[in-house]
């Protein structure tokens, strides 16, 4: 699917601050950036880099004085997935044989406190054989408890704190399904990208599960099709995939996200809680 994707983004500063952005497209190889543009005005000279432990395309910043700037990005990208049948006899891949670079997605981090919710995820999901399905159910349980409420939450809001207030936003979503994977041992990590048809529209995060030998992607608000997705980073949590991450005196005017599909049909994907199957970008 090609989809064309713009956001911006303006600023207010106020004294000499240093930002870091992650709203490229990600490489991949299931999702091609086939052009791509990265605007300042005024114009700010720019470092792009990739840290060692992921693949997230991040930008610096540095603003040497007190004034007002916008930062926009737009890009052409096709992106690809597969549908997996989560037959009944896949179950979740011991502890022991996972790869070391999935092990990090099993820890509690800053966000996702799944030490602080194992008692809650095994008595409302333990007995659920089928990994599968045990993270649909997570999906569906985070869906009917806890209310999507616009202005509910706070960057520092975590897992444990939606839980606790049952509202929040998208990244709380995505957070606390993260938390309830991981205190059940499925590895888990959060997703940020832009969203086709999501109302209104903005930055969109969910999450993914490693089942079977695959990161499949749910989410729990259900307000975008997941078939609609551009995925721009991935981490631990939000701390490793904020959109922006802002050092010094700042306040942020407006933000603009857009995502269209430029194919002739779109069909979108939905989970079916009768069916087992998933939807990976991997």
């Amino acid at each position: 699917m090609k989809f064309q994707v713009h956001s911006e983004v303006a600023y207010s500063v106020f004294a000499p601050s240093t930002f870091i952005f992650n709203i490229h497209a990600l490489r991949t190889s299931n999702q091609a950036v086939l052009e791509e543009i990265l605007t300042l005005d005024p114009y700010i000279r720019i470092e792009e880099f990739t840290s060692n432990t992921s693949a997230n395309r991040f930008v610096r910043v540095q603003v040497e004085q007190g004034m007002n700037f916008k930062i926009a990005y737009k890009a052409t990208v096709d992106t690809s997935y597969k549908i997996i049948e989560q037959h009944q006899e896949m179950n979740a891949i011991p502890v022991v044989e996972l790869d070391g670079d999935i092990i990090p997605f099993l820890f509690p981090s800053r966000y996702c406190q799944s030490d602080k919710l194992q008692r809650l995820a095994y008595n409302q999901f333990g007995k659920i054989e089928n990994v599968f399905a045990k993270v649909m159910a997570i999906t569906e349980w985070i869906h009917q408890n806890v209310e999507y409420l616009s202005g509910s939450s706070t960057s520092q809001t975590s897992a444990y704190d939606t839980i606790t207030e049952r509202a929040g936003v998208c990244r709380d979503f995505a957070h606390l399904g993260i938390a309830l994977c991981r205190a059940l041992s499925i590895p888990a990590r959060y997703f940020t990208g832009y969203s086709f048809k999501l109302s209104p529209p903005d930055f969109h995060a969910c999450f993914e599960a490693y089942i079977g030998g695959n990161w499949i992607v749910f989410d729990a608000t259900k307000l975008a099709p997941l078939n609609g997705l551009v995925k721009i980073a991935t981490g631990r949590d939000a701390a490793d995939a904020a959109v922006a991450s802002i050092f010094g005196n700042v306040m942020c005017n407006a933000i603009t996200v857009d995502c269209q599909s430029i194919e002739p049909s779109f069909n979108p994907f939905y989970y079916d809680s009768t069916k087992l199957v998933g939807l990976s970008y991997q």
